[in-house]
């Protein structure tokens, strides 16, 4: 059973994901109100009867279909839509609920990265061979999103970062696309420029000055030209129309979290083969705390069972430590729960609330 940071093949890191929750702080304000279902909803400023100064922080599909849309004035939203349910932002709500989703796509990922409160890349296990595999795996995020969180998200999977971007935002709200390595010019030369990350309005107006609106134009540009209007940008721009994405997924250089997550090469409800595979992942973890040099404060457990179904459990300690037997014993803890029901197919363990050792202060090893 191979844990998080074990090689793997180049066909299985081409594939990547990236999950973006769908119009995220509406759709918990209306996890959080169920009345408010279908109706438009639109999250910024107070509008104050259409005087508000303030901006929209997002709405609901229902309110796009007014042309509202982030990032518009508060006014203006207000003169569109006058009967729409206007709402505060209520950043503690939004991140207790980022926290949760992010924890569990981390559960799917071999490597993960979050890139805002609410979208991710992430790279699946080897136990993901393929991109027919891939889209059955999304389907899976998907609905464990909507099981857990109560909010839907939409996926993109391609042979990159950019596809895959580009590819969840292709059929939103609640939408998966899947773009093959063969199928990449195909699913991106119709697309308009502004697709492509990094193509703002004015570099877009500036590329329809030239001529190019269309993704397949600035694929087939002269990269001098491009050179001459853009600089360094230009040779960027030829190379994302073409889909040529050379960024890994990696998680943040904050370190907010240390875990590792392996699949049984077989579904097993064997306590013997369950409890000695998190001991492994869990000597991996502490490991990676001593050469770092963090203390820590929380544990969490992740397991998913055959039928993809995931779960993540979690303790905190009383004391900062990094204590190996002490992230064992409350892993077994907290795996007790699951053990003698149904297979599980993937166990992970992490440590969470993270803080550096002073350079003097020495290892604890005891605790309660």
């Amino acid at each position: 059973m191979p844990a998080s940071n074990s090689k793997i093949n180049a066909p299985e890191r081409r594939i990547t994901f990236h999950a973006d929750m769908d119009s995220f702080f509406a759709s918990v304000e209306v996890r959080e109100k169920p009345e408010l279902k279908g109706l438009p909803v639109v999250v910024g400023s107070d509008p104050k009867g259409g005087s508000g100064r303030g901006v929209v922080s997002t709405c609901s599909y229902e309110a796009r279909k007014y042309g509202i849309h982030s990032a518009m004035p508060i006014s203006q939203a207000y003169r569109l839509c006058p009967d729409a349910v206007f709402l505060p932002v209520n950043m503690k709500l939004y991140a207790g609920i980022s926290a949760k989703v992010m924890e569990l796509l981390k559960g799917f990922a071999d490597r993960f990265q979050q890139v805002s409160v609410d979208e991710a890349y992430l790279v699946p296990g080897p136990e993901i061979r393929n991109f027919e595999e891939a889209a059955m795996y999304a389907l899976k995020i998907k609905d464990e999103v909507q099981k857990q969180a109560g909010i839907t998200c939409s996926v993109g999977v391609g042979p990159n970062k950019l596809i895959a971007k580009i590819a969840s935002g292709f059929q939103k709200p609640d939408g998966l696309t899947v773009v093959r390595p063969g199928d990449i010019r195909e699913f991106l030369f119709p697309l308009p420029v502004s697709k492509i990350p990094g193509v703002g309005e004015k570099t877009a107006d500036t590329l329809k000055s030239m001529g190019i609106t269309r993704v397949e134009e600035l694929a087939n540009c002269d990269v001098q030209l491009l050179s001459e209007k853009f600089g360094k940008m230009g040779l960027r721009m030829k190379q994302l129309a073409n889909g040529l994405d050379f960024g890994e997924v990696r998680e943040n250089e904050s370190v907010k979290s240390i875990s590792r997550h392996g699949t049984f090469a077989e579904d097993t409800n064997d306590p013997v083969k369950i409890t000695g595979s998190l001991d492994l992942l869990v000597e991996s973890v502490h490991n990676s705390l001593l050469k770092h040099r963090f203390l820590f404060k929380t544990v969490t457990l992740t397991v998913r069972f055959e039928d993809f179904s995931t779960y993540t459990r979690s303790k905190t300690i009383p004391i900062w430590t990094s204590d190996l037997f002490v992230i064992k014993r409350t892993a077994i803890q907290l795996l007790s729960e699951f053990i003698g029901g149904q297979k599980l197919r993937l166990v992970g363990i992490g440590v969470a609330k993270l803080r550096k050792r002073d350079e003097k202060q020495t290892l604890i090893t005891d605790f309660l």
